[in-house]
């Protein structure tokens, strides 16, 4: 690619496949659809009902023209699919295999944008720039990348492969493969495994944050221990388990146990 080697955000190394044809390219984005959206019934109703897939079919119409140098033709297109779809996908945005955008209803994809294979959007999520010169000045999506609803990726930013990004998000730095985004701006969290990351939706992503405050809960916790076996090795008394602020603290810290809890405002 001109501006962006997308191998560059994938973990496997770089392979020479065979472009597939326009045939085995329609069948893999249906097949997509049932993959990802289990309440897609027949492909009677794929086929007609879903504003995602055509959008994805009139950008590879609107791409096909714009490499030709039909710059108003594939504006055109790229307009009406806008028009009929709710999604504005600029033509010279490139796309990789099996993207599906769920919903779809206030998606914007810029013209540098670089999307990788197997990538899932929800609804209005915003690949966007933030530069006006000419050349790189958006994202960059590396494979099996999950973007969830209303978040916004600005710049020439990369999101390597794998990696998820948490619904209302704000990403406006690079983020490595199998990491999570979460937040405004996103704050990152790592040390996910594949089978990790498979399990993860908008509704069970990590809080970055509340990771932090609970960790460091819990070295205090260790610290305080050791320093009061080393008092007692000593022969220093402990403090009063009764004086006040102690009973407050011992509380505060049963809510670092429960992800959940402290993840929905316990404690704070």
């Amino acid at each position: 690619m001109s501006h962006f080697d997308i191998s560059a955000i994938s973990e496997a190394p770089t392979k020479t496949r065979r472009t597939p044809t326009v045939f085995r390219t329609l069948k893999e984005d249906i097949r997509t659809v049932f993959e990802k959206d289990p309440a897609a019934r027949s492909l009677a109703e794929v086929l007609t009902c879903y504003p995602g897939l055509h959008a994805v079919w009139l950008h590879r119409l609107a791409h096909a023209l714009w490499r030709r140098q039909w710059w108003f033709w594939g504006r055109f297109v790229s307009h009406m699919s806008r028009f009929f779809t709710g999604i504005e996908i600029h033509p010279g945005a490139r796309i990789g295999r099996r993207f599906f955008i769920d919903h779809g209803s206030g998606v914007v994809i810029g013209e540098t944008t670089e999307i990788g294979d197997d990538v899932h959007l929800y609804q209005g999520v915003v690949l966007g720039g933030v530069s006006l010169q000419k050349g790189k000045r958006h994202p960059a999506i590396g494979d099996q990348v999950m973007i969830g609803a209303g978040s916004i990726v600005l710049g020439p930013v990369t999101v390597g492969a794998g990696a998820r990004i948490g619904a209302a998000s704000l990403v406006v730095h690079d983020v490595p493969p199998r990491a999570v985004a979460v937040g405004v701006p996103a704050r990152l969290g790592f040390g996910f495994s594949e089978a990790d990351l498979r399990e993860l939706t908008d509704s069970k992503l990590p809080d970055p944050i509340a990771e932090a405050f609970k960790f460091y809960g819990r070295q205090m916790e260790t610290l305080e221990e050791r320093l009061n076996e080393i008092e007692a090795r000593q022969g220093i008394h402990p403090a009063d388990p009764d004086r006040p602020g102690v009973e407050k603290k011992r509380r505060m810290m049963s809510f670092f146990t429960d992800t959940e809890e402290f993840e929905t405002g316990a404690g704070i």
